[in-house]
């Protein structure tokens, strides 16, 4: 009983890493860059790709492929920035894979930018490959500050760790410094921001690490 459990796991992830290649390939030949945000709940991520839009929607054609249980209020944020944006609802599913991006990929090949917005979790998405180019974790103080040590694995194949929220540091009583710790003791190269969205905290420094990884695509 067990080994058939564990031999479903292994053919459902190398299916996965197999579409995944698929769509990294499509991104690829359409020269768009894709970033995998992942987070839990709450965490700053749909306001990260609004204020992301709003500065860069001019010179960047964005879309965003946006994961949910259900609803579709982020989808509904991000569209009024103009950005071209297609639903996701996984339903009793705790994060996107590579086959529902599949699906939905093929209507963003016009776009340099492509935000995939994965189901607020942070432990759930961490075996999916995406296709993406980037993966980007956020998370926020007001989730405490072990909120990194407990949850290792998303934050070791991050490329980028954002710590949002920091204005409210104190009112949480949450030490940043130690989230900051926790995170480069669990990786060692990934780019860490200190942020806070509302107050324009980190934003700057995002945006030159977004620059630079667009140019690479180029």
């Amino acid at each position: 009983m067990h080994r058939i459990e564990v031999d479903a796991e292994i053919d459902i992830l190398d299916i996965d890493k197999r579409l995944a290649a698929e769509n990294r390939d499509f991104l690829k030949k359409h020269g768009i860059t894709a970033i995998n945000i992942m987070g839990a709940t709450g965490s700053g991520k749909t306001l990260l790709i609004e204020k992301t839009a709003d500065t860069l929607i001019d010179k960047v054609k964005i879309g965003a492929i946006l994961g949910d249980v259900i609803g579709k209020a982020d989808y509904e944020r991000v569209v009024r920035r103009r950005v071209k944006a297609e639903i996701i609802n996984t339903g009793k599913e705790c994060h996107l894979d590579a086959h529902m991006i599949h699906h939905a990929i093929e209507k963003f090949d016009d776009v340099d930018l492509l935000f995939m917005e994965n189901v607020g979790n942070l432990i759930c998405p961490v075996d999916f490959d995406l296709g993406e180019d980037y993966r980007v974790v956020m998370v926020s103080v007001t989730e405490g500050d072990d909120v990194i040590e407990k949850h290792p694995e998303i934050f070791r194949l991050a490329d980028v760790i954002i710590i949002n929220k920091v204005a409210l540091a104190h009112a949480v009583e949450a030490n940043v410094n130690k989230m900051i710790e926790d995170a480069r003791n669990l990786n060692a190269i990934a780019k860490i921001i200190r942020m806070d969205l509302k107050k324009n905290i980190g934003f700057n420094e995002w945006l030159e690490w977004l620059e630079e990884a667009l140019s690479r695509s180029k």
